[in-house]
């Protein structure tokens, strides 16, 4: 019983114990309260003037180029450096539509070796073994 009385005793200082850090403050709740904040204002600089009525506006494309200028700063220029990277890979002389030539499947880009071809064929097992699974 006196233990019982001692942990009940302990656990209703615990519990009040916040009450007495509170009693110093003049709002308990100070920190739920909103504080009033400027009211809105037109920058000066803001010249935005309403579509005109009759007028076209910007087509799909040219809404998202603007967007992606805005967003990105527009093409960048390229430096010294890169230009003559670019000037001795004789990019002038290379074919139109070869990046569409790349990735089509009869292009050999690298002798990959029998091995490794082998590997890269092979069919789907589904096994707990380790196997080499295209697609997955």
């Amino acid at each position: 019983m006196r233990k019982s009385l001692t942990a009940l005793v302990l656990v209703a200082l615990v519990a009040t114990s916040g009450c007495a850090a509170m009693r110093g403050r003049k709002n308990p709740n100070a920190e739920f309260t909103v504080a009033r904040s400027a009211p809105l204002i037109v920058p000066p600089d803001f010249n935005l003037a309403p579509p005109v009525t009759g007028t076209s506006g910007l087509s799909p494309s040219d809404a998202q180029q603007q967007a992606i200028d805005t967003l990105f700063g527009g093409p960048a220029p390229r430096s010294l450096g890169e230009m003559t990277l670019l000037d001795q890979a004789n990019r002038d002389m290379a074919s139109i539509g070869i990046r569409s030539t790349v990735w089509d499947p009869d292009t050999r880009i690298v002798d990959k070796g029998a091995t490794t071809l082998n590997i890269l064929s092979a069919p789907v097992n589904n096994s707990n073994v380790a196997s080499a699974q295209a697609g997955q």
